[in-house]
């Protein structure tokens, strides 16, 4: 299995901050050193051109990332501090989702070790999320005729808000989100299909309930690419989640989502979103079975 990945993915930030940006050069250092990725099957991807991200993204805004012309309360709501590292990531990261994507269409399976990017929304960032790169890597892929459908399956305990927002006029984009109800974002623009959990939901009702919609979405809408977006911050150690699942409701459900897709034929590209174990390795390991899963199948 071919992925996307680049040490540029790391951008400076503040030590104490709560985002863990070694989570992404931590996750790749793993991935090797247990020969679940072979070496060779790393893909280094260039910055994404500009025109691309205008696909989706205004040029005041993108101008403010690239430039560092952010206003301190578009910064403050992006919650990282700009730094030209941070830009330099932001356009690696979407290279490595479209060439995941193209990967992905290849090989019927693939990965960014990085990605899943959706707060983001045209004019702006939050959350962590700079640019929407699912949006934009469908954006291309449509442009240049590689598919007509798409389909975004996030399991992110927060809501996929600007990606739900970009796609809600687009029949050609099923959005597809199961979430805390009560957690971040505090407003929830509708996805194509959406199921909110209560706090403190277990393992047998989650997997219960995405079992459920995973039979419904399919139903509804035939896509020619998927993108799953694999957040951890479902786990009950999260420190955002505030839902109440196991590393091994975790792992089931990345079972779950990733047969089932695959069972499908349709080829699928893996992505990292959210999560904030209490540790880095806590962190790296749980993110790891998502590509130790997709590994066994190609």
């Amino acid at each position: 299995m071919r992925v996307s990945y680049s040490e540029g993915y790391y951008a400076s930030i503040p030590e104490d901050h709560i985002f863990p940006m070694h989570k992404f050069d931590g996750l790749h250092r793993y991935l090797i050193e247990r020969q679940i990725i072979h070496p060779k099957n790393v893909i280094e991807p260039s910055l994404v051109d500009v025109s691309n991200l205008m696909s989706v993204h205004t040029q005041r805004y993108i101008k403010g990332i690239l430039m560092g012309e952010l206003q301190y309360k578009e910064e403050r709501k992006l919650g990282l501090p700009w730094s030209f590292t941070l830009a330099r990531r932001s356009r690696l990261a979407v290279q490595g989702t479209i060439n995941a994507a193209l990967m992905a269409l290849q090989d019927g399976i693939s990965g960014n070790i990085a990605g899943g990017t959706h707060h983001s929304f045209p004019d702006w960032g939050e959350g962590f999320c700079v640019f929407n790169d699912v949006a934009i890597a469908i954006r291309i892929l449509q442009k240049s005729m590689w598919i007509k459908r798409a389909m975004v399956i996030d399991c992110d305990v927060h809501q996929g808000n600007g990606t739900a927002e970009y796609f809600k006029n687009d029949p050609e984009v099923f959005t597809f989100s199961i979430h805390g109800q009560k957690n971040y974002p505090f407003k929830k623009p509708p996805s194509s299909y959406d199921i909110g959990l209560p706090d403190n939901t277990t393992d047998r009702d989650y997997l219960i309930a995405l079992g459920e919609a995973l039979g419904y979405i399919f139903s509804e809408f035939k896509p020619d690419i998927i993108f799953y977006l694999g957040g951890i911050d479902i786990l009950e150690s999260d420190h955002f989640g505030r839902l109440s699942v196991s590393l091994k409701g975790l792992i089931e459900r990345d079972r779950m989502v990733i047969e089932h897709v695959f069972n499908k034929n349709i080829p699928l590209v893996l992505l990292m979103s959210g999560g904030y174990a209490p540790t880095l390795q806590e962190t790296v390991e749980a993110h790891s079975h998502m590509y130790k899963i997709a590994n066994q199948l190609v």
